[in-house]
């Protein structure tokens, strides 16, 4: 998290200070940094430039219309998995061909939508939806390309909940039934079926599951190729890690290193679909502490910040560092780690409002003592983040800025009592 720095005992976004954005703005805010987004995308899109990919940035990770305006601009291309979020491509100025549309479940009329639009390529995950969309394509009389996602049974090492590239995961179709459906569909005059998609999960701490995955894949391509069925494109899907705690990631350029040496020469367009790479270290979520609670057993600090604006930790059992904005020189933290233990730190649970056990951001952390109103910086939230919150017992959902520089653009504006009810006052 570069761009997030304490100076003078103070959080520093940028050239702009935490604490008078909470000021200013409130709490819970989403805070982001317009140079991490940079940083990151330029990272990616440069250690790969050898194979000219088409990084599809992964709306899903964080889908803020600024956001995917920042990245179109930079030159990026765009992952949907739902037609919300083609449509959030498209009023980002995306051209459409620059869209993949993937997801498990689509449905016919999502499908539709995406063709009226010339979406640029579909992934697909059932022969369901393979049958629809080649259906579809003769309805609209529309050439509609597309790849299968292939499930490689690669088990990526990452949490239950965000593996997706093994045989017991809903995701994708297995090699075997994958060889019959390109025969099936070789020769259709408008579905163009040349394209393998892979996506094995989230987040993928070593690039050795992406060897697997990609070795599988030209396999596969070359059992096609020899029963003259051509596959012209190799999306190598996302779930490039992130540094949570600092360092338990590969950087891109070993992502690539290992990577492009298996396809550089293979003569395939190359696609990519980063997220959390690009997101989760371009933004903090501040919060502010609203008391301070000591039972027999535990100590608590209460924010206003909750499992409805962060769920990852409850979710995932996520780790997210977290430290306050202000705590003076003494105590600014030398790392990100689970290990940080600072002199005058006391071990505390940092929880939400919400009505569930569950609604946690950091449990059994060594912090600074905090008194009512000291604002909480919660790290590494750019990614599934705001995108993931909820409204559950009735909460707006949080603010979310842009910083450049020392400048804060206001992105999404906080929620109000009247947001929450208005889809009930209108029917």
């Amino acid at each position: 998290m570069d761009h997030f720095k304490y100076s003078n005992g103070t959080l520093q976004c940028e050239g702009t200070e935490a604490a008078a954005i909470a000021e200013e703005l409130g709490t819970p805010t989403y805070v982001y940094s317009k140079a991490a987004f940079t940083d990151h995308f330029r990272s990616i899109s440069d250690a790969f430039a050898p194979l000219r990919p088409k990084v599809c940035y992964s709306i899903k990770s964080c889908h803020n219309l600024h956001i995917l305006r920042l990245l179109r601009g930079l030159g990026a291309a765009f992952d949907a998995v739902s037609a919300g979020e083609v449509r959030r491509a498209l009023e980002a100025g995306a051209n459409p061909q620059d869209i993949v549309f993937a997801g498990v479940g689509k449905t016919e009329a999502e499908m539709a939508f995406a063709i009226e639009r010339n979406v640029g390529c579909f992934n697909v995950e059932t022969p369901t939806e393979l049958e629809t969309l080649s259906r579809l394509a003769t309805e609209f009389n529309r050439e509609v390309r597309a790849a299968l996602r292939v499930n490689p049974d690669v088990d990526a090492g990452t949490h239950p909940y965000t593996t997706t590239g093994k045989d017991e995961n809903k995701f994708g179709i297995e090699m075997g039934q994958a060889r019959e459906l390109y025969a099936q569909y070789a020769h259709h005059p408008l579905l163009k079926l040349a394209g393998v998609h892979l996506h094995i999960g989230s987040p993928v701490n070593s690039a050795e599951p992406y060897v697997e995955m990609i070795t599988k894949a030209l396999t596969l391509i070359d059992e096609l190729l020899a029963k003259n069925i051509y596959i012209n494109l190799l999306n190598i899907g996302g779930g490039y890690g992130a540094d949570y705690e600092g360092g338990e990631s590969p950087t891109a350029a070993q992502y690539a290193d290992a990577i492009i040496p298996l396809v550089k020469d293979r003569g395939l367009a190359i696609i990519m679909e980063p997220g959390r790479s690009i997101s989760a270290n371009a933004g903090i979520l501040i919060c502010r502490t609203t008391s301070v609670k000591q039972t027999k057993t535990k100590s608590f600090v209460i924010t206003d910040g909750a499992m409805t604006d962060l769920i990852r930790p409850a979710l995932y059992q996520a780790y997210h560092f977290a430290w306050p904005v202000a705590p003076g020189e003494a105590f600014t933290p030398p790392h990100r780690g689970k290990s940080l233990r600072l002199d005058g730190t006391s071990l505390v649970d940092i929880v939400g409002p919400v009505c569930e056990s569950s609604d946690f951001l950091g449990k059994d952390r060594w912090l600074p003592p905090i008194n009512k109103g000291d604002l909480i910086a919660v790290f590494s939230a750019g990614a599934y983040g705001a995108v993931m919150s909820s409204q559950y017992n009735s909460r707006p959902r949080a603010a979310e800025v842009l910083v450049d520089g020392e400048s804060v653009q206001l992105i999404r504006r906080r929620e109000t009592y009247d947001d929450l009810v208005a889809a009930e006052r209108e029917v």
